[in-house]
């Protein structure tokens, strides 16, 4: 017969209970062991000197034998069965009831002192057991209280005033199976909130760990001596020390401890403009941890980040700025132009020809700066292919020397093998037409002055640009990929910018290198998959 919708949930299936249930089931269950074991040793060592079975001697031995059987039996149950965990604590607590009943009956009644021992059994129960089970607990072992108590006033005549010690020891049932399942419902509530605030703040603080691992300023959490104790990876980076836990912050840079003193002594401190750490230029922030605390958190920004953050922006301003000047140039530059070429036809005045000569070179060097300011704001508009370098370089050098007239023999290309990647052919043709150009102009005019060396690497292809010519004085290196910087009065400044901005767009990157072997230029492309 199904049980009743209103106690189906309480011997249901309730795999979901907490492990220390089980444990407590368990342990408690060892307990019932050795409580049955010791009764059945006792009565038969013992027996007359503790009064244990005094009125039926037969009846305590038969039920501490059963008891300690039923003991072994949930041991052994509880081994292999995890599964409705209300149902079998129910059966320990009825078989507890029962023995202990039966135990107190054969060893006199309610004068043995037995009963206290259903108290210990019915709060053992109550510990782990619903409110309404452990109400049922209590009220059984009540009613078996006064049957046991009735059995002897009916069988043996016993006094009805005797009535009182079982009615209390009921009433003690009762409370003690209430109070006890109470307590350990606040506790259990209790423990159910200390885990979930202590998993929540588990969680803050990996949040707080991920967010302070991905912040681009260093952090440095410092003790009462200015010891590190924790930072993140970028203060490593930052700071080019390891370990940094442990590590003294003065001892790191000085300046960082004359800040903290300064700093939790009250007085004011005035950071220097920047606090040059391995060449990098960096300013701090200190935050107190709060009242009571006993840490100090530093904050490492570097500013030459922040600087060229700033400057990249600049230039993109600048650069669409100069767009729309460029398209507003334009219309008016070919009007010029016009005029330019109707008095090329009237010959015949040599200073006016010098004139009109200078006018019409001013005017191409003015239309190639439009242009390549044109073409800069048209950087964004990439249709970018697989191209097998290896492949498409011998091709594009035999086209720059025909329209360049340079002499072939000038460059020396050297492929170890195959390395194709993602980039608009038109973009990747105008980056390195301007970079062989500016190479032939400041190399010797011997043969493989100019090298194109082709690298692959991992998921990256290297493409360098190597001449034996003077090279970029350093002073002038910081400029050199700034908009309208050259050194030749009839360039427009924009190659090199260019380049890099067609480089970028195609998510390449065109850099500088310093390898004092003339000028040296590299293109990092990602590499096309196969």
């Amino acid at each position: 017969m199904d049980a009743p919708p209103r106690y189906s949930g309480l011997f249901g299936s309730d795999r979901g209970q907490p492990e220390s249930f089980w444990i407590s089931l368990r342990y408690f269950n060892l307990y019932r062991i050795a409580v049955a074991a010791l009764f059945l040793a006792g009565s038969a060592i013992y027996g007359d000197t503790l009064s244990l079975g005094a009125h039926q001697t037969d009846i305590f031995r038969g039920v501490s034998g059963a008891y300690l059987v039923f003991g072994v039996a949930f041991q052994w149950l509880l081994r292999g069965w995890r599964d409705r965990f209300n149902l079998q604590l129910s059966l320990h607590a009825f078989t507890d009831i029962a023995a202990i009943t039966l135990l107190m009956f054969a060893s006199g009644g309610i004068r043995s002192g037995l009963g206290i021992m259903l108290l210990i059994s019915l709060i053992g129960a109550a510990l782990v057991a619903p409110r309404r089970l452990a109400w049922l607990y209590g009220a059984i072992a009540a009613i078996d209280l006064l049957l046991e108590q009735s059995y002897w006033v009916l069988a043996y005549d016993a006094p009805e005033a005797n009535y009182l010690q079982p009615g209390l020891l009921a009433i003690g049932c009762f409370a003690c199976a209430g109070v006890t399942s109470w307590l350990a419902q606040r506790v259990s509530a209790s423990e159910r909130l200390a885990r979930r605030r202590g998993q929540e703040l588990e969680n803050q603080t990996r949040v707080n760990q991920l967010v302070i691992a991905d912040m681009q300023d260093g952090v440095l959490v410092l003790d009462r001596e200015g010891c590190v104790m924790q930072h993140n990876p970028q203060a490593q980076s930052l700071l080019g020390v390891e370990p940094l836990v442990g590590t003294e912050v003065a001892g790191l840079v000085p300046e960082f401890g004359d800040a903290l003193r300064a700093w939790r002594e009250g007085r004011v401190w005035s950071p220097p403009a920047d606090i040059d750490v391995h060449g990098r230029d960096l300013r701090l922030r200190l935050l107190e941890g709060g009242e009571g605390e006993e840490f100090t958190v530093l904050f490492v920004e570097d500013v030459s980040r922040s600087r060229e953050q700033a400057r990249q922006l600049k230039l993109a301003a600048l650069g669409r700025l100069t767009a729309n000047i460029a398209h507003e140039i334009r219309n008016p530059l070919s009007a010029i132009s016009h005029a330019v070429d109707l008095l090329e036809e009237d010959r015949g005045d040599r200073d006016r020809e010098r004139l009109t000569r200078i006018v019409r070179d001013n005017t191409q060097r003015l239309d190639r700066l439009v242009s390549d300011i044109m073409q800069l704001n048209r950087r964004d508009r990439i249709d970018a292919e697989r191209i097998d370098l290896k492949v498409w370089l011998p091709g594009f050098l035999e086209d720059f020397a025909a329209n360049e007239s340079v002499p072939g023999n000038r460059f020396r290309l050297a492929a170890t093998r195959e390395a194709a990647v993602e980039f608009d052919r038109e973009h990747l043709r105008q980056v390195l037409w301007n970079l062989l150009r500016n190479a032939v102009r400041f190399a010797t005019p011997e043969p493989r002055s100019v090298r194109i060396e082709l690298r692959a690497l991992a998921r990256q292809v290297e493409l360098n640009v190597v001449d034996n010519g003077p090279g970029v004085a350093p002073a002038d290196q910081a400029k050199l990929f700034e908009p309208f910087f050259t050194t030749d009065s009839k360039g427009t400044g924009l190659g090199l910018y260019l380049a890099r901005e067609l480089c970028a767009a195609n998510r390449a990157r065109l850099e500088y290198v310093d390898d004092m072997q003339g000028a040296h230029f590299r293109i990092l492309c990602r590499e096309a998959r196969a």
